[in-house]
């Protein structure tokens, strides 16, 4: 039996044909790391005009899903274009903790051990499970190729956020807006 593809002209390139992403992936990753690759991409632009995109965070709720992860590419190109025309382009990633979204997922994985539980046990119930698909969101969209502020994520669920929303509505209800 000949071997086809010694009968085409193909070009000789010196990288493998075949991806390996289960091997190269992790490397990757890995390399942008350790070797700060966003750091370094803002350090470049410190002192630059900034262009500053205001991302509505997901729900901390579960796996990322195709519209989460196109809404972060798209997010990200924008980001990475401006960055490469010349601006200091930071990306912060948020995800947004709180509402009903968490609460049914988290009424659906305590069931009936939900009637047991005072409110203040639920709100950290929730705030687990916000935690823990936090973490599990993070690295889906790192192995997207998305680069931001990971270590320094917007979270609606820090107390310092929820203070100084807190703050505002009590300006709010002194000026009579409420």
């Amino acid at each position: 039996m000949a071997d086809w593809k010694d009968t085409l002209n193909l070009p000789r390139t010196g990288f493998p044909m075949k991806a390996n992403l289960p091997a190269t992936e992790p490397e990757t990753l890995a390399r942008w790391t350790s070797m700060d690759l966003y750091g370094k991409i803002q350090a470049a632009r410190a002192g630059a005009p900034k262009f500053v995109l205001h991302d509505g965070p997901p729900y901390a709720n579960g796996q990322i899903h195709l519209g989460t992860a196109l809404n972060k590419i798209l997010k990200d190109f924008v980001v990475k274009s401006r960055s490469m025309a010349g601006f200091d382009a930071p990306y912060v990633p948020g995800y947004d903790c709180h509402g009903l979204p968490i609460e049914l997922k988290v009424d659906r994985e305590l069931g009936a051990k939900k009637r047991d539980m005072n409110t203040a046990d639920f709100r950290r119930a929730c705030r687990a499970y916000a935690e823990r698909f936090i973490g599990v969101m993070t690295i889906e969209f790192q192995r997207l190729g998305i680069f931001g502020d990971w270590e320094h994520p917007y979270l609606t669920m820090n107390f310092r956020y929820q203070a100084a929303i807190a703050r505002a509505l009590g300006r709010f209800v002194e000026q009579g807006l409420v």
